[in-house]
């Protein structure tokens, strides 16, 4: 049996951790939607965060009594570089941390005194080790396409020196994403192409994304893959490739745009927009697919599909300051066509 002095003791434990809990969340919450500007992730940790306040509202109150700041031995022993965080990153680490330990601690702490709230506490404990996964995710996809709007897809060439050449020509030309999108060549020329690729790449300052092949893009280190809606799903492929890996889908309607979001994608590519001459659609969703989708979907956006020097200001005026290309590129592989492109769309506002 617990003596009243030992459940008041306990009590304070938990008033403790549940506010840092609730204050770790609250950080995260404003994190996810400042920091990330991800309405989804900001909505579900604030989900989380009323989750926890009322599994523990029933006692909160008997807990709070307790409380006792100012005897609180605690309250003054500080870690080394407790009040410095040198970026975002360093912040949601350490928040993630707190709300980790704290729901730790509330659940055996509850066992002693109320064991059915130490089992919803478990519950919620696990549900938040996900949403942490996703929050980490998240930061790490914006650091790598901060700032890269033009994504050029190309082709495997008819052999390895034009290839060699036209993706030295691209990297040099300042391209920040190029995607191999290759249907005829038998795997291991593929994976040939792939490799020759990354290490094009590795010596500039470009993303290199395999198309449909999450195989090839391990297999060759590829900086991501890219399915499309009758591909492998998101959730499927992530359980394939490296965590670092960035993984893209092609989204057709605001529908397919805000379920790839929901499901995990990195980034997605918005479209047909125009008639394209490298692919052949029944049907092109022109500018107001674009315009949807920058209103309503948070995470990074490629347009795509028959976008040239001459209907980019369309795009532009859309919401949407990320494009995908390949036949402007490619009908006029000059430098500067590609600085053209690269000009126009910093012109505007960077997402």
């Amino acid at each position: 049996m617990l003596s009243p002095i030992e459940k008041n003791r306990i009590y304070r434990v938990l008033d403790a951790n549940r506010n840092r809990a609730i204050e770790g969340l609250r950080v995260l919450e404003d994190f996810a939607r400042f920091g990330l500007s991800n309405s989804i992730l900001s909505k579900k940790t604030k989900d989380f965060r009323h989750s926890l306040s009322t599994a523990c509202s029933e006692y909160s109150d008997r807990w709070l009594l307790q409380r006792d700041s100012q005897a609180d031995v605690g309250a003054s022993i500080t870690a080394a570089n407790e009040y410095i965080r040198p970026d975002f990153a360093s912040l949601l680490v350490a928040n993630c941390s707190r709300v980790s330990e704290a729901l730790r601690v509330l659940e055996e702490y509850s066992k002693l005194l109320v064991p059915e709230l130490a089992g919803i506490i478990e519950t919620l404990r696990y549900e938040f080790y996900e949403l942490e996964k996703s929050l980490k995710q998240q930061i790490r996809t914006s650091d790598r396409l901060e700032g890269r709007q033009l994504y050029v897809l190309t082709s495997g060439c008819d052999n390895e020196v034009e290839f060699r050449s036209r993706m030295e020509r691209l990297v040099e030309a300042g391209t920040h994403v190029i995607q191999l999108r290759e249907k005829n060549l038998a795997d291991g020329e593929l994976l040939q192409r792939a490799k020759i690729a990354v290490e094009i790449c590795r010596h500039g300052d470009t993303l290199f994304i395999v198309n449909d092949r999450p195989d090839i893009a391990v297999m060759a280190s590829a900086d991501g893959v890219h399915l499309g809606q009758d591909e492998f799903s998101v959730r499927d492929v992530r359980l394939l490739v490296p965590t670092e890996m960035l993984i893209g889908i092609s989204a057709h309607s605001l529908g397919q745009a805000l379920e790839a979001e929901k499901n995990g994608a990195d980034y997605i590519g918005v479209g047909p927009t125009f008639p394209s001459r490298t692919k052949c659609f029944s049907e092109y969703q022109g500018t107001a697919l674009l315009a949807q989708v920058a209103g309503q979907v948070d995470i990074p956006a490629f347009a795509i599909g028959g976008i040239d020097l001459g209907n980019l200001s369309q795009v532009i005026e859309c919401g949407f300051h990320r494009v995908a290309v390949s036949g402007a590129i490619h009908r006029d592989p000059s430098i500067d066509v590609i600085s053209q492109f690269l000009m126009q769309l910093e012109s505007g506002v960077k997402t």
